[in-house]
C-alpha cells in the first residue's frame, strides 16, 4: 500500500506552486487511484469511487451502482445483433442522441455497474430510481508499486490538465490588455511568444503587414482571445487589432487613462496607418495635444511601437459635418454637404485633392470607416465631378472600434 500520510503536505505544496485549488489535487489523486485500483481488481465496466484521508493517510474503496428499471436502460441478450449507431456508442453509460433519428438511445444494462430498483429495495426500502448505492470494496495489501506507478502517471496528467486550465484562467482576465512575452519561434507564419507559464501564438492575420520579428525579442501584443485547445497555444494574440493602438495611447496618455479624454473612434490599415478620433469630457483640456504630446513624444511612442506607423490624431464632434471635416485630415476642407442614408460630399481646393484622397484613396477611405460616412470628395472648382479613388464607403458593420467599446461597456 502506499505510504499517504505525506500525501497532503505534498498535495500543498504543488497547489501552491502551480496555482491550483488544492481540492482539485486531491480530486485528481483520488481518481487516479480509482482508476488503478479498478485495473488490477475490478471487472471491465465497474464504477470505482476512491476516499483519501488526509488526516490519517486511510484510502477507502466503493463499487458504485446506478438503480435503474426497464424504463431507464435496455437489456440485450446474448447474441442479439446490435444496430450500427449503437454498436459505435455502446461504450457510453449515458443515453446518447442516435443520429439521423430523434429517438435517444439508452444504456445498455450492465450487471457490473446497475441494480434493479426491486432488487436495491430489499436493502433500503427509501431506495429510489436514479439514485448511486456505494458497496464497499477490499483494501488490497498487495495493491503495491505497479499500481502506485500508475497512480502517478494519471496524477501527473491531471495535474498538468489543471495547471494549464488555472494558466488560461488567469489570462482569461487579460482578454483586451496588452501582455508583454519574448518572440520564441516561427511555424507557417504563426508567430509563438513565451510568457513564461504559458505559450501564445500569433496568426499571420493578425500580424503587422511588413512588420519583422526575431527569435529572442521582447515584444508588446493584444490578447485577443483565450481558447482551450491542446493542440496550439490558448492564448491568441494581436498586434493589427486597432484596440492595440488605442490601449497603447492609454499606456502613453495619462488623460486617457483617467478617463479625462476619451477615444471616441478608431480607423486602421495596420503598418501603414491610423486614424484616432479623441474627446474631452473635461473643459480646458485639448484632447488632440495630451495624445500629441510635448514635441509629438507622446504618438512617437505609440509610433515607434508600431513600426512606425503613421497616426493621426483628430478631434471628435457631436457635429457630423464637423467630424467628417476633422476625419479628412491633415487635408483643409472648405464645406461639407451631408445627405440622406449617410451619406456626404466633401468640398476641398484644388491643392488639396491628393492630400484629402490619399495614397490609393487610403485617406477618404480611413475617414469613412471612421465616422461611418460614405465620404465622396470633391474639387470646390468642379462640384459635379466625380473624382477617381475619391469616394469611400463607410464598412456596413460601422468601425471595427464601436465592438471593442461596447466590450468596454460591458466589463
Amino acid at each position: 500500500m502506499f505510504n499517504l500520510k505525506e500525501l497532503k503536505k505534498a498535495i500543498d505544496q504543488i497547489a501552491e506552486e502551480k496555482g491550483i485549488d488544492a481540492a482539485k489535487v486531491l480530486e485528481a489523486m483520488e481518481n487516479s487511484i480509482a482508476n488503478a485500483y479498478k485495473k488490477e481488481y475490478c471487472e471491465k465496466g465497474e464504477v470505482v469511487r476512491v476516499k483519501f484521508n488526509l488526516k490519517t493517510g486511510d484510502l477507502k474503496f466503493w463499487k458504485v451502482m446506478a438503480v435503474v428499471d426497464e424504463t431507464t436502460i435496455r437489456i440485450v441478450e446474448e447474441g442479439e445483433e446490435l444496430p450500427d449507431a449503437e454498436k459505435k456508442f455502446d461504450r457510453r453509460d449515458d443515453a446518447i442522441a442516435d443520429f439521423g433519428t430523434a429517438e435517444a438511445v439508452l444504456p445498455r444494462y450492465n450487471p457490473s455497474r446497475h441494480i434493479f430498483l426491486e432488487e436495491a429495495k430489499k436493502d433500503n426500502p427509501n431506495t429510489n430510481l436514479g439514485d448511486e448505492l456505494l458497496f464497499s470494496l477490499e483494501v488490497h495489501d498487495d495493491f503495491g508499486r505497479i499500481a502506485a506507478q500508475a497512480a502517478k502517471q494519471v496524477l501527473l496528467q491531471r495535474l498538468r490538465e489543471a495547471e494549464r486550465f488555472s494558466i488560461l484562467e488567469e489570462y482569461q482576465g487579460k482578454i483586451g490588455e496588452i501582455v508583454s512575452g519574448i518572440i520564441q519561434r516561427f511555424d507557417r507564419g504563426s508567430v509563438f511568444v513565451d510568457f513564461g507559464r504559458v505559450t501564445g501564438i500569433m496568426f499571420y492575420n493578425e500580424s503587422i503587414p511588413g512588420e519583422h520579428y526575431n527569435v529572442g525579442n521582447r515584444m508588446r501584443f493584444y490578447v485577443l482571445n483565450v481558447q482551450e485547445v491542446t493542440r496550439i497555444p490558448g492564448v491568441i494574440l494581436s498586434r493589427s487589432h486597432p484596440k492595440f493602438v488605442s490601449r497603447l495611447f492609454e499606456l502613453e496618455v495619462p488623460e486617457i487613462n483617467d478617463g479625462t479624454v476619451e477615444i471616441k473612434a478608431i480607423s486602421r490599415e495596420p503598418g501603414s496607418r491610423t486614424k484616432i478620433a479623441v474627446f474631452s469630457n473635461v473643459e480646458g483640456i485639448d484632447p488632440v495635444g495630451s495624445c500629441v504630446g510635448q514635441r509629438g513624444t507622446r504618438v512617437m511612442t505609440v509610433s515607434n511601437e508600431l513600426g512606425q506607423e503613421k497616426i493621426d490624431i483628430i478631434e471628435w464632434s457631436e457635429d457630423d459635418e464637423k467630424f467628417i471635416a476633422n476625419s479628412l485630415s491633415p487635408a483643409k476642407v472648405i464645406r461639407v454637404e451631408t445627405l440622406p442614408r449617410r451619406e456626404a460630399r466633401v468640398f476641398v481646393p484644388d491643392d488639396q485633392l491628393s492630400l484629402a484622397i490619399g495614397k490609393n484613396g487610403q485617406n477618404v477611405r480611413l475617414a469613412a470607416k471612421l465616422t461611418s460616412w460614405k465620404i465622396d470628395v470633391r474639387s470646390q472648382a468642379k462640384p459635379d465631378e466625380v473624382l477617381e479613388g475619391g469616394v469611400a464607403e463607410s464598412p456596413a458593420d460601422k468601425s471595427v472600434f464601436e465592438e471593442v467599446k461596447k466590450e468596454d461597456e460591458n466589463e
